[in-house]
């Protein structure tokens, strides 16, 4: 492959927005651009490099032999303009995911870093679990995550560094009538004979239902088994009513219509939550997320732990060792 003398930057970006998602209209999306434009951009780089990056049909969008050589390099350079940018003030939109829209946690954190840092912008997303998450930030589709960091596959963890955010307290949704729900707080020990969703079934939310399992574990408490999985609050609503199942949850969960939400106790279960990015990432935006998420955590006692709680040892480890 010839090497050119220069080669812009934006072509670069399209190339490899191109060759993660072996898709031009969902790179096009993910870049803010017209398909036609990224297009242009692939092309012209093709020609500068005298080479073929991709194999285009109708039907699929593959790398070449040389698409394949070129991704590492592009990677390591666009990595390196960012942290320049960011070194002089002029750093690109961080994308900061929340999980869920209704969740407080990270939209907390997100709120205050972006009044510590007014000049940079930080754009919210929604990918509903930690480890669907944690694959978009390896791939550089995403730059920062919250969740539970222990629940993670160790192969991704090891590209990912995280920063402990909160021990949230669980607590569980009950449909209105359930025996329960006259309770201000559940026992744990109640539970039992219950069978409790806990998003079994979704891919992009295994951390959550694995602490479940460990939660439930010699508890005499059944996991809900998968369901058609929901997109967005109001289908998981309906589809919620409709099987009418105790729901997993943590203090801060959004109301939902026709039920109550209860604090779990005797022991309280924590759900751990970490600030999650990209090792080696530079960012101004998520200087002003590490600081946000210590001074909230410092003013408001979310790193206490209580004395009667419940953690998998895991978890009790990855957060204490930061």
């Amino acid at each position: 492959m010839p090497a050119p003398a220069a080669i812009e930057p934006r072509l670069l970006r399209a190339f490899v927005a191109v060759a993660e998602e072996l898709h031009f209209t969902r790179a096009a999306a993910r870049l803010y651009v017209a398909q036609q434009a990224l297009s242009r951009d692939v092309r012209r780089l093709e020609r500068e490099l005298g080479a073929e990056l991709f194999v285009r049909t109708t039907r699929q969008v593959t790398l070449t032999a040389d698409g394949e050589r070129l991704l590492p390099h592009a990677r390591r350079v666009l990595a390196a303009q960012d942290d320049l940018l960011a070194a002089f003030g002029q750093a690109r939109p961080l994308l900061v995911d929340l999980n869920s829209a209704g969740l407080l946690t990270g939209r907390r954190v997100l709120h205050r870093a972006r009044e510590l840092a007014p000049d940079c912008e930080l754009m919210a997303r929604y990918e509903s679990g930690l480890t669907g998450a944690a694959a978009e930030v390896l791939a550089g589709r995403l730059d920062v995550s919250f969740g539970r960091f222990a629940g993670v596959d160790p192969a991704l963890r090891s590209g990912l560094e995280q920063q402990p955010v909160r021990y949230e307290p669980m607590a569980v949704v009950l449909p209105d009538g359930h025996p329960l729900a006259a309770l201000p707080e559940v026992p744990l020990a109640a539970l039992a004979g219950e069978t409790v969703y806990a998003g079994a079934g979704n891919p992009r939310t295994r951390e959550w239902t694995d602490l479940a399992l460990h939660l439930f574990e010699g508890r005499g408490i059944r996991l809900a088994p998968p369901l058609p999985l929901p997109v967005g609050d109001e289908e998981f609503e309906r589809i919620m009513a409709k099987t009418r199942n105790v729901i997993l949850a943590v203090v801060d969960f959004p109301a939902m219509p026709r039920s109550v939400l209860r604090p779990l106790v005797d022991p309280v279960p924590l759900s751990p939550v970490s600030l999650v990015w990209r090792k080696g990432l530079v960012h101004p935006g998520l200087t002003a997320l590490r600081r946000a998420a210590s001074d909230i955590a410092r003013a408001e006692g979310w790193l206490r732990r209580p004395t009667d709680r419940w953690i998998p040892a895991a978890d009790d480890d990855v957060m204490s060792a930061h």
